[in-house]
């Protein structure tokens, strides 16, 4: 499991600078692969295909203390540090499968399936709080 991040809490990045940063990553790549510019259809298909995805993953590194992001105004809570440090299986097996785009509801059906104590992935998933990355992209799809 990732440790908590030496990082000041004043550090904080921009989803939305990244964000752009990485769609004009694609743009580059995708007209390369063309042979010429493609232009602002590139970074359109970029926040189409991949904002959701990349805001879900960027909100995992805040809660998990691994790199703050200013679109996002909580910390990590001492409840998940304390799962980070003592490498709380359960903890890991949640986070693995919202690392896979599970949502939450197919992770609590996960656990009643297995006979995992519902009340511990509730709490884990509130602390998580992954639909608090369900961001608008700053420009329109």
């Amino acid at each position: 499991m990732t440790m908590v991040s030496t990082r000041r809490p004043s550090d904080l990045c921009s989803l939305h600078q990244e964000g752009a940063r990485e769609a004009d990553r694609y743009k580059w790549i995708e007209s390369e692969k063309r042979g010429h510019d493609i232009g602002w259809n590139a970074v359109h298909d970029w926040y189409r295909k991949y904002w959701l995805r990349y805001c879900r993953e960027k909100r995992i590194e805040h809660v998990m203390g691994q790199r703050r992001w200013e679109e996002f105004s909580d910390t990590p809570s001492s409840y998940i540090l304390e799962l980070i440090q003592s490498n709380d299986l359960l903890f890991e097996r949640v986070l693995d499968r919202l690392i896979c785009d599970w949502e939450n509801l197919d992770i609590i059906t996960w656990g009643i399936s297995w006979g995992i104590c519902t009340e511990r992935i509730i709490s884990i998933l509130e602390e998580l709080d992954i639909n608090s990355a369900r961001l608008d992209p700053p420009i329109a799809n």
